[in-house]
């Protein structure tokens, strides 16, 4: 059986970028179910975490929203990537990259190399 995860602080932005740059326009709990669903079940995104995220990041203009009909036709807002979230959301990766890579460096070190 797994475990569910919190998203790790910092990380969730990062993902939500991708997931709509991937997916295209999406409403929060779809962007909620497909990072589940990416994770393989092993993360677990609630309401109240993801939606002071969406909201910061549309303050920064790097997503857009509107209202519109869920697959169930209720009424729901539609977030979108902007021109300035594909920026983002590249300096982003490459953030997280140089970070797993420098992390990566101390499971790999061992004490002859810092003699």
């Amino acid at each position: 059986m797994k475990q569910k995860r919190d998203v790790q602080q910092g990380t969730l932005a990062l993902m939500v970028l991708k997931t709509l740059q991937v997916l295209g326009p999406l409403h929060g709990y779809a962007i909620a179910r497909r990072i589940a669903q990416i994770s393989n079940e092993l993360l677990s995104v609630n309401q109240g975490t993801l939606y002071p995220v969406l909201l910061r990041l549309e303050q920064e203009r790097a997503v857009a929203s509107e209202w519109g009909p869920s697959e169930n036709n209720r009424r729901a807002r539609f977030y979108r990537l902007t021109r300035a979230g594909e920026k983002l959301l590249q300096t982003e990766k490459r953030d997280w990259e140089q970070t797993a890579a420098i992390i990566a460096r101390f499971f790999e070190v061992k004490a002859e190399d810092l003699a």
